[in-house]
């Protein structure tokens, strides 16, 4: 797992990822920065744009939408209230 996002919601969001979907890798990187003056921006410091990068054997089987689906589970509140923008690329252990 990498912690290179340590806010508190990216803090928040990786412990709820891992709760949740017990993934094999999780890589979560903030890059709220790169979208400074644009929709969501919360000023320097604030996260609100995200990468996320997981691999969970909760997604085997399961088509882009339905991992998708997963991970909005997991983070439950923190998407209507914290985070503005999150890309993921999902895949089950040995994809």
């Amino acid at each position: 797992m990498n912690a290179a996002s340590k806010g508190p919601v990216a803090s928040e969001m990786l412990a709820r990822l891992a709760a949740a979907l017990h993934p094999s890798q999780l890589e979560l990187i903030d890059d709220s920065e790169q979208h400074r003056g644009h929709g969501g921006y919360r000023g320097e410091g604030g996260e609100s744009h995200f990468t996320l990068r997981i691999e969970s054997a909760a997604f085997t089987g399961l088509g882009r939408v339905q991992r998708q689906r997963l991970v909005y589970k997991a983070l439950g509140d923190l998407m209507t209230d914290k985070v503005h923008a999150l890309a993921m690329e999902t895949r089950a252990p040995g994809e």
